[in-house]
């Protein structure tokens, strides 16, 4: 029949994730998903930087540095080579994970030695969690739809505020911090990615996000939050230089605080991995988990080279996939070349750096929400009703919201901690996990004679997720099995899932 109608066999399309798009279309998404992900990009040097002594330049080199970084890791996440790189619309950057342990060595350390001491860290961290992700990996199974849902909330409501500080000007210590200015922007800039979502179609609709953040900028110069003075600074070619700051150094304290850091990236990026698949309907196995930790390991090994920090997925890009239906990842890998030229050309760094924060807030606060209703939707298919599947929601969630809620809430107990505490999306993840093993593999029996989240009943819970969030008209997914039909478990899903 193929021969006959020209069209090609249904086992030789391509899944979505690994189809090409025309040149046009491939910049355009790719550089939509860097404007999202640049700020929480050169966040972390910009604060790490003045903490190890660094001055103004050094500080902007050592910006740069995480740009390109980031491209190499987001092009060994997306296009990879071996075992390496899961291979999904995966868009990786310098972890805020991190930002707490090293700020703390760079001022306990001499500022001549708090860089070297930081990246000979971060360099054994690397290593260790490359050697550690086949075992990670196998994780997964613990992972059902009741605790990654939980978790892809948890992102998106984790964000938010980071949407909220924006759309306030950034920086709280600023005179103009929480204006009517900075807050109007915001609003603008929010109702016009709606606007334009709802208005536009095919691809315009697609690169909504990045229409607005463009229609925000300059609707921001006449009213004076937009700046130039970056451009005008910025040298028109800067390399990394390999070591710039001295060769690596390793301190057992530093060491095992980042290696810490590196468990809890491994943490997030695995439910990161399990939620972008979800998404894009390529549901993350072992095997593609194995693989994307080890890109992010791998990537944060190398980034001392150039003088980058710990990397992990960034879970805004998330959000923007979600959004955009854009799952190719070929786009995302785009956007790691634009990284990396922007980590070689300073001057077009500063170009995407005149979007202002409060516009980007604006636009943040859809794709942070865009997240969190993808943990909404996945939630539906984990049989609510049933069992203590809510209990374990409520636990989770409540877990989760304290370090967003309450910042100083665990100030009292020894840092070390505060490197998981402090981290909502690993608090929550962990106590999900934990409580789905208490109350569905080891839980009591029911009257009928059946644990309440039996393991076999959670797989196939699973399963009917991921047929749930398949595409019956997507033909990269044509030889999966037909969705579930009328009163099976994945039913209520399918229906809110699109």
């Amino acid at each position: 029949m193929a021969a006959v109608t020209g069209q090609k066999p249904e086992g030789d399309r391509k899944h979505p994730v690994d189809q090409t798009l025309p040149p046009v279309k491939m910049f355009t998404s790719g550089l939509q998903h860097v404007a999202a992900m640049y700020a929480g990009v050169v966040a972390p040097p910009m604060i790490v930087g003045p903490a190890c002594g660094l001055s103004a330049t050094e500080t902007a080199f050592l910006m740069g540095a995480s740009l390109f970084t980031a491209g190499i890791a987001t092009l060994l996440q997306t296009l990879g080579f071996w075992k390496v790189g899961a291979k999904l619309p995966f868009v990786n950057g310098v972890s805020f994970a991190g930002v707490t342990p090293m700020v703390a060595i760079g001022k306990a350390q001499s500022p001549g030695n708090a860089l070297p001491i930081i990246f000979g860290a971060v360099i054994v961290a690397g290593v260790l969690g490359f050697l550690l992700a086949p075992y990670f990996s196998k994780l997964v199974r613990f992972f059902p739809p009741v605790v990654t849902g939980t978790v892809i909330t948890l992102i998106g409501v984790s964000l938010l505020p980071v949407a909220f500080n924006w759309s306030q000007g950034g920086n709280d210590r600023a005179p103009d911090y929480g204006s009517l200015t900075n807050i109007g922007m915001a609003a603008l800039t929010f109702l016009i990615v709606l606007v334009l979502r709802r208005v536009l179609h095919g691809f315009l609709q697609q690169i909504a996000i990045l229409l607005g953040l463009i229609a925000g900028t300059l609707i921001a110069i006449p009213v004076g939050i937009t700046h130039f003075s970056a451009i005008t600074q910025a040298s028109l070619i800067g390399f990394p230089t390999p070591f710039h700051f001295g060769a690596p150094q390793f301190d057992i304290a530093a060491i095992v605080s980042m290696c810490i850091v590196m468990l809890v990236c491994m943490t997030e990026s695995t439910a990161d991995m399990l939620a972008l698949g979800r998404i894009v309907d390529r549901p993350a196995d072992e095997r593609t988990i194995e693989g994307g930790l080890r890109a992010d390991t791998l990537g944060t090994a190398l980034s001392p080279l150039f003088n980058g920090f710990a990397n992990s997925a960034f879970a805004q890009n998330i959000g923007l996939v979600a959004m955009t239906k854009v799952r190719s990842r070929f786009v995302v890998a785009t956007s790691g070349l634009i990284l990396i030229v922007l980590g070689l050309c300073p001057v077009a760094a500063s170009v995407i750096s005149l979007v202002p924060l409060p516009v980007l807030g604006g636009a943040g606060i859809v794709l942070f929400g865009s997240v969190a209703a993808s943990g909404i939707q996945t939630l539906a298919s984990a049989a609510m009703e049933k069992g203590d599947n809510a209990l374990i929601v409520a636990a989770a969630v409540g877990i989760g919201l304290i370090p967003i809620a309450a910042p100083d809430f665990y100030h009292h107990l020894p840092k070390d901690l505060l490197v998981v505490l402090d981290s909502g999306i690993s608090t929550g993840c962990l106590v999900a996990i934990v409580l789905n093993l208490a109350f569905n593999h080891f839980g009591r029996k029911t009257a009928e004679g059946d644990a309440e989240g039996d393991a076999d009943a959670e797989a196939k819970a699973d399963a009917e997720a991921d047929k749930a969030y398949a595409d019956p008209g997507d033909p990269g997914i044509a030889q999966r099995p037909a969705p579930a039909a009328a009163g099976d478990a994945g039913e209520p899903a399918a229906a809110t899932a699109r």
